[in-house]
């Protein structure tokens, strides 16, 4: 008599299996086998099981931890694939600061870009004390707001390593954690084989910060 693998009888209970060979599988479990039987029924079980979880809705929130501990894994970009040029709308480095005020310390860093009909928004949080920093952020279709720009790969790379990966969200929101580092820059894959690169090396250093400090600690000496 003739026996079938647990791979077999999932593909069984899948409905996947060729006509001949399925009427063959239902015959021998008719005949009787109990081995047959035990792996058909866990398969049946494990199928049901399967179809529950899929149709059951997971909170945005819990996607996101997923996410932050299983990083997925982006596919290498394209040869020919097309990189955007990118231009730089606002730097808040290069924001004067209020009058009456001899300086600022400013502890982050904002700034927007335009690349296409693609704008992105982007902020950069250091962490005190440490040399890491957290990178926030979203992408959107300035010419079309309607256009979803979430599930694509977002990615810190310093020259060919990858420091830090995410997805973006629906609402083209992403948020990543990374040590600082030189020639650091975060890629953005679009649809279509394009691309968006931003260059982050001058916006990680925490020395403006330090040399505002230093600033107001000698003019409070003075007087």
């Amino acid at each position: 008599m003739k026996h079938y693998a647990i791979d077999q009888w999932v593909d069984f209970t899948r409905g996947v299996v060729a006509g001949d060979e399925a009427a063959q599988m239902l015959a021998h479990l008719r005949s009787g086998c109990a081995d047959c039987g035990r792996l058909s029924a866990f398969t049946s079980k494990l199928s049901s099981i399967c179809v529950g979880l899929n149709s059951a809705p997971v909170p945005e929130s819990s996607l996101r931890l997923a996410r932050a501990i299983f990083p997925v894994r982006m596919q290498d970009r394209p040869k020919r694939g097309t990189r955007l040029p990118v231009e730089m709308i606002f730097d808040s480095f290069l924001v004067p600061s209020a009058v009456g005020l001899r300086s600022t310390w400013q502890v982050g860093w904002q700034g927007l870009y335009r690349a296409g009909d693609c704008s992105v928004d982007l902020r950069i949080e250091p962490a005190l004390k440490s040399s890491r920093a957290a990178v926030i952020g979203q992408i959107t279709n300035h010419v079309s707001p309607a256009v979803e720009m979430g599930n694509l790969p977002v990615s810190l790379r310093s020259g060919k390593q990858v420091v830090a990966e995410t997805m973006s969200n629906r609402f083209g929101e992403f948020q990543m954690e990374y040590d600082q580092q030189t020639q650091l820059k975060l890629c953005i894959l679009l649809r279509d084989s394009k691309s968006i690169q931003v260059p982050l090396k001058k916006f990680t250093s925490d020395q403006p910060a330090a040399k505002s400090r230093t600033t107001v600690r000698k003019r409070s000496e003075e007087q």
